[in-house]
């Protein structure tokens, strides 16, 4: 069952005078399972940032149609833009995105007070997810406090706490030591084994090959995918790499 799909997306940005129109995304079309794991990947420029944006309902498509268990993202009024993203997608952003000003604890329970829910039941919901992701013991510290591994725990955690639908990480290691991106990928991989619904756009070989696949963006469009399968972590890097080196060096569509 397709818990996202993206159908003929096309986004045209048009210049600040209207003189010249540049194409982000040509005609990009593909389907993400409920408890999939699927990251996506391409040299800059390429669209993805522009696709994440769309996915996220940050911005509209020129063309084309996104649906979220069958709704569509497209169509919603922007009055409920912001309520629609708040209960139905979790964010996971390379810079962490959290406000110096608030605790732990309060940064995880924003969109939960913003969703104006009960505090018994941000308590009930918060002690589960601060218990798998270990953060339990920094909850009443300040992210100024924490290491950018805990703050991007936290940040998970954020994004948990709605229960939602489908988790979308925007380079979620880039802001991480080796030690720290080591400890979120294999976070990410039990998470989605627990049956969460993850998509993140990466430029790291080595976080795409925990994912189970793979898709590739070139030119404003799905160039490429591959499927993790049986393979372990060191051979889907590999595949990941081989593919990289053939979009770099202009290789033929590869199906």
């Amino acid at each position: 069952m397709h818990i996202l799909e993206v159908k003929n997306v096309k986004k045209v940005y048009t210049t600040r005078f209207g003189g010249n129109h540049v194409q982000a995304l040509s005609d990009v079309s593909f389907g993400v399972e409920k408890g999939e794991y699927v990251a996506i990947m391409g040299e800059s420029g390429s669209g993805k940032t522009t696709l994440l944006n769309i996915l996220a309902a940050l911005d509209k498509p020129t063309a084309g149609e996104v649906l979220l268990n069958g709704r569509s993202i497209v169509s919603i009024p922007q009055r409920e833009i912001a309520a629609f993203r708040r209960d139905n997608l979790g964010f996971v952003f390379q810079d962490f995105n959290l406000l110096d000003t608030f605790s732990i604890r309060d940064n995880i329970f924003l969109p939960l007070v913003l969703a104006n829910t009960d505090l018994q039941e941000m308590e009930r919901r918060l002690k589960p997810v601060a218990c798998r992701l270990g953060i339990e013991p920094i909850l009443s510290k300040y992210p100024y406090e924490v290491s950018g591994g805990e703050k991007q725990r936290t940040a998970i955690a954020r994004a948990l706490i709605i229960e939602p639908q489908l988790v979308l990480a925007d380079e979620p290691t880039g802001a991480l030591d080796s030690r720290s991106t080591d400890s979120l990928l294999r976070l990410f991989r039990e998470i989605n084994g627990e049956g969460q619904t993850i998509l993140m756009v990466t430029h790291s070989t080595k976080a795409a090959s925990f994912a189970r696949r793979v898709l590739f963006i070139k030119d404003g469009e799905i160039f490429h995918q591959l499927y993790k399968g049986s393979s372990s972590e060191e051979e889907m890097y590999q595949k990941i790499a081989d593919t990289l080196t053939m979009i770099a060096t202009g290789g033929g569509r590869r199906g």
